[in-house]
């Protein structure tokens, strides 16, 4: 499985938090993680070092600004991509991980995204997105079911 390059990418906070809980899994491929740069993601870099790629934090409270940053990050990530080249794209959202998973959809990786736990009966924007290219998708309540029929419930990462 080692041979198997999967990158795991999403934005930072409590979307982070939920992709760490997937540490374990890191060991087992030829992994790859994306998040974005701020002052809590800044030293990992000291554990992973050239296993984790950074792209730019926004928000969309200041959107002129967000637009600009969100060209920047577009455009990185058509450079990680195909410097990375996984062959199975992981994420727990948010918009940092959308152009990743529209990318990857479109050069043959397979996308696994994982709702958020924060939602129990509300779709994310994240998740619309993802949803309908996800080649697996997987919710943390079984509520959430209804609401993206052909997911798998997982439970929870945490």
């Amino acid at each position: 499985m080692k041979n198997k390059k999967v990158l795991f990418i999403s934005s930072t906070g409590g979307h982070f938090n939920e992709l760490q809980q997937l540490s374990p899994l890191f060991e087992k491929y030829d992994y790859h993680i994306i998040t974005e740069k701020d002052k809590s993601t800044e030293t990992l870099k000291n554990k992973y070092g050239e296993k984790i790629s950074y792209l730019p934090y926004g928000t969309r409270k200041k959107i002129f600004r967000y637009i600009f940053i969100y060209t920047y990050l577009c455009i990185k990530t058509v450079y990680l991509y195909f410097k990375i080249k996984p062959k199975y794209i992981v994420t727990t959202g948010t918009h940092t991980a959308g152009p990743m998973c529209y990318l990857g959809k479109i050069f043959g990786s397979k996308i696994i995204y994982i709702e958020t736990f924060a939602n129990r009966n509300r779709k994310t924007a994240t998740g619309k997105l993802i949803y309908p290219i996800a080649d697996l998708f997987i919710v943390q309540w079984k509520e959430m079911l209804e609401l993206y029929p052909k997911a798998i419930y997982g439970g929870a990462i945490y």
